[in-house]
């Protein structure tokens, strides 16, 4: 599936092939001409030269070689991963073309689970990420914070009901820019949603360096359809703070497809699919269609597969946590009517996180079973709790989501006029998909005895990412091409506010339909002459991004143009002055304008050389100049500089009508030159989709690295305290189970060094619980001191014996190899005799035969 430009096995067999090749060349020809050096002076054969040959060729293979060996290197370890971030679990996979690994893998984390929970905690000054602070969640719920990609770019009041909604006790605080912050358990340090994100990016990345063996920056990042302009920029600057070079982010559905359609021919039969996924906190449906088209490749015709997404739609507010929220309802009520005496567990949160805990794992068993069993020790005030719940009433709890998951799939069948039957599959993915009653609505809506489950349902999104980020790296390409044709899941207009503008120009105006492929770009031209701004709204109003309240999301304020106009009216304007936009749709779905710039155009009189040309009907054409000027430049005389360069350029004919001319004097003509002025672009974000600014990047980069640091003295401490355990109990263990080591150490020494031992473990259970790592690390080699020499005089002692015997087998081996090159060499010198005597008077006289014979 993935190839090098150059693969390293075929470079060294190429490499092989060369050296045995010269090498063989040369054997031959130096036997040849030692032994027969009179003969090959007679037939005139140059050996010095034949010699200075061979060494300039093997300086040549030489260098060959070293130049192929940095490129094999440098491709070796070409390495990418995707990142698929959900609300609830991360998942890691890694493209990585080093020898003896597999190309694409998913990443295991320390648990070695494929998944990990998108998580992170701060306990008593350390940072958690991961299983680690899943460990520690139903204990300390208001230090584990959960859901955090739902927080980017979302107004304060919006995280705030979300967080209620599922019982998380969050201390939420509102930043400067209206977005949700996070207090963590010191009472003083908020960070921001961008920030907290990172830190799960910065995991997942260290996770695929550590599967990979070797340093990754390039990855590419999953997002779900629904994300909007604020969510999507958040994601890339949380990515940025966590030292990943973002190739591209890519929609959920579309890593689908491309796992889905990677292995597969289209060649015959295009066909429609739609990819169904309901994860922990979303629901959305896409229409994808799969066909082939043909075209020359090496001279031949080859057919190559492609997708298109038709549609997507999708529900941000239905997914697998609803339907537990349900049975953490039911099982509350239930607990309250049994303690009484009006209790309400629900306001009590870390009685709810244990709650909550345990009805992810009954509703994983109902799944599978018709009945399950729940049961929380200490819920609250010591009160166990114990239940049980059918699968029947689990889907009479959740009836309505029944007919909510349905809606996605009915929405892009009737937008994209399909019928039921032109339905190829529908695939699905996402955990929640697993749910019976699930699968059983969507089977009776489809009229479908099985649903399609060709792809994993956990792992293809992450997968097809991996795919993508190999396609778009410069290290790693793919064997099987699949052309990936994405769009924009919102519609984007655009609204023009200045002084003098016409009522067209200033109404709102489509600039890029929905599902616009990616990446794309346009410009807008409007004939102006005053400053004035730009508002991008989304198409639809109805259509917006979770949380969001307005439908115009960036502004930019364009200046420059007045001081132009100015400039440039005492001059013959042969047009009005026009202001051109140009704008960019990101392989990110990212949406900005990019640069605008005035377009003038003067008409002036000019002199030039009045020539006579003896050529018939000859007519005397001036081209129209465009210049373009120095951005920032507003001196006259910048501009009059270019325009001599333009002069110099129209004034320039072939050369045959040169050689045909007279001059004749001077004469005016009309020239039209056309200057491009650069505007000034000023972005005006507002509200919670607001980026981090640069000083509040570059702060946010300071704390994270400083939380990096501290976390790897941690892991480094923890590592050396468990490495000064471990030595204590192997040391006690070889001390009292080997026979040896009387013989290696005397009674002095060996209850010296127990007494070491027990000193430092009684410090290791007492003081050192909090020793830094440089006190393990101290203690650790006081006692490798005394221990080491004794070890080491009890492995010489036990291991000598087989090392001898190793020893004389090596030296038999050697004697046999000896005999064998004996017999060879003397066998070459028989040989060589043999030819010297009998094969080369031969060839001497025969060739002398040869010569009288022409001489006669």
């Amino acid at each position: 599936m993935f190839k090098h430009h150059i693969n390293s096995h075929h470079l060294r067999f190429l490499f092989l092939s060369l050296f045995f090749f010269f090498f063989v060349n040369h054997y031959k020809s130096s036997i040849f001409f030692n032994t027969n050096l009179g003969f090959c002076r007679r037939i005139r054969f140059n050996v010095n030269q034949i010699r200075s040959r061979m060494k300039m060729i093997w300086l040549k293979l030489g260098i060959i070689i070293s130049i192929l060996s940095v490129i094999s290197f440098q491709l070796s370890e070409s390495a990418v991963s995707s990142i698929d971030l959900g609300s609830e679990w991360m998942k890691v996979a890694v493209v990585n073309l080093k020898p003896g690994q597999i190309p694409i893998s998913v990443a295991i984390n320390e648990m070695s689970k494929r998944k990990s929970p998108a998580l992170v905690a701060f306990q008593d000054g350390n940072r958690l990420i991961g299983e680690e602070a899943a460990g520690i969640i139903a204990r300390y719920p208001n230090k584990v914070f959960s859901q955090i990609r739902d927080f980017l770019g979302k107004p304060f009041d919006y995280v705030k009901n979300l967080a209620d909604s599922f019982y998380l006790p969050f201390d939420l605080v509102e930043d400067q820019r209206g977005a949700m912050g996070i207090k963590i358990d010191d009472g003083v340090t908020v960070y921001s949603a961008e920030e907290l994100v990172a830190m799960v990016l910065s995991y997942g990345k260290n996770l695929a360096e550590f599967h990979a063996k070797t340093s990754i920056k390039d990855a590419v990042i999953t997002v779900p359809p629904y994300f909007g302009q604020a969510e999507r920029k958040g994601l890339i600057q949380a990515a940025e703070l966590a030292g990943i070079n973002v190739l591209s982010l890519l929609n959920e559905h579309s890593g689908a497809a491309l796992q889905y359609g990677i292995d597969k021919d289209f060649s015959n039969q295009s066909r429609y699919v739609i990819f169904y996924d309901m994860g922990t906190s979303s629901t959305y449906a896409a229409l994808v269609y799969f066909s082939a088209y043909n075209t020359k490749e090496y001279g031949k015709t080859v057919s190559v597969n492609q997708f298109q997404v038709k549609d997507v739609r999708w529900n941000p507010k239905l997914g697998g946590q609803n339907m537990e929220m349900r049975l953490v309802e039911y099982f509350a009520d239930e607990f309250n009517n049994q303690v009484g005496n009006g209790v309400d567990v629900r306001k009590f949160p870390k009685a709810m996180a244990k709650l909550k805990k345990q009805v992810k794992r009954t509703k994983e068993i109902l799944s599978a079973n018709t009945m399950a069993p729940i049961s929380v020790e200490s819920l609250y005030d010591d009160r166990d709790f114990r239940s049980t719940i059918t699968r029947e009433k689990f889907e009479e709890l959740c009836g309505d989501l029944w007919e909510q998951s349905l809606i996605p799939v009915k929405e892009v069948l009737s937008h994209s006029g399909l019928k039921l039957d032109e339905i190829y599959a529908i695939e699905l993915i996402g955990g929640a998909t697993r749910v019976p009653k699930l699968q059983a609505k969507l089977q009776e809506f489809l009229g479908r005895k099985e649903l399609d489950k060709h792809i994993d349902a956990d792992e293809a999104i992450v997968l097809g990412a991996a795919l993508h980020a190999a396609n778009l790296s410069d290290g790693i390409k793919l064997n099987r091409k699949l052309g990936m044709i994405d769009g924009s899941s919102y519609g984007f207009s655009i609204e023009l506010d200045g002084v003098g503008l016409s009522n067209n120009e200033s109404t709102k105006q489509l600039l890029i339909p929905r599902l616009k492929k990616l990446p794309s770009k346009m410009f807008r031209s409007l004939k102006h002459d005053k400053d004035f701004e730009v508002s991008l709204y989304y198409e639809n109003g109805d259509m917006l991004p979770p949380g969001v309240s307005s439908d115009k999301f960036l502004q930019y304020a364009v200046s420059g143009l007045t001081d132009a106009s100015e400039k440039y009216s005492s001059r013959n304007l042969s047009s009005p002055i026009k202001a051109t936009l140009h704008f960019s749709l990101s392989r990110s779905g990212i949406l900005s304008l990019t640069k605008a710039d005035a377009v003038v155009e003067i008409s002036e009189w000019v002199e030039v050389p009045k020539k006579n040309l003896t050529l018939g009907n000859s007519t005397d054409v001036t081209p129209n100049v465009t210049v373009e000027a120095a951005r920032g430049s507003s001196s006259e005389a910048g501009a009059e500089n270019l325009n001599v360069d333009g002069d110099t350029s129209s004034t320039s004919n072939s050369n045959d009508v040169e050689q045909n001319a007279v001059d004749t004097g001077t004469e005016k003509k009309l020239k039209k030159r056309t200057f491009r002025v650069p505007l000034k672009v000023v972005e005006k974000a507002f509200g919670p989709g607001v980026s981090l600014s640069g000083e509040s990047l570059s702060e946010a980069k300071l704390r994270l690295n400083a939380l990096d640091k501290k976390d790897a003295e941690r892991r480094r401490t923890a590592e050396l305290k468990n490495n000064l355990e471990s030595y204590i109990y192997a040391t006690r263990e070889k001390l009292e189970s080997s026979s040896e080591i009387g013989k290696v150490s005397t009674e002095q020494e060996r209850q010296s060094f127990i007494e070491k031992l027990d000193e430092v473990q009684e410090w290791l259970y007492m003081d050192g619980e909090d020793a830094s790592a440089t006190e393990f690390q101290e203690r650790l080699d006081l006692l490798k001191a005394t221990g080491d020499p004794i070890f080491f005089r009890l492995n010489e002692i036990t291991e000598r014996p087989a090392a001898s015997m190793h020893a004389q087998r090596y030296l038999s081996e050697i004697q046999q190899v000896l005999r064998i090159c004996l017999w060879a060499v003397l066998s070459l010198r028989i040989i060589s005799r043999l030819v010297n005597k009998c094969i080369c008077p031969w060839i001497y006289w025969k060739h002398k035969f040869h010569l009288l014979e022409a001489t006669s």
